[in-house]
């Protein structure tokens, strides 16, 4: 757990992770408890790299498989 969060860092996990802080930390000031709830989404999605597909497609590890007996 503690790798994943510490690497494969890319611009768009950073934004997700600021962008979620900042709701979670207005909403907070503002005393808007669901706006926490809703910041929490991006946060983790950025912190953890659940962006796509549990994680897989952020880090490069998508498996595509090739269909080598399609019908088309």
């Amino acid at each position: 757990m503690l790798k994943r969060i510490a690497t494969g860092w890319t611009w768009i996990r950073a934004a997700y992770f600021l962008i979620g802080t900042f709701v979670i930390v207005q909403s907070a000031f503002e005393g808007e408890w669901i706006g926490i709830l809703l910041g929490v989404w991006p946060a983790a999605m950025g912190l953890f790299g659940l962006a796509c597909a549990g994680g897989n497609c952020s880090t490069g590890t998508c498996e595509v498989k090739s269909g080598g007996d399609s019908n088309h």
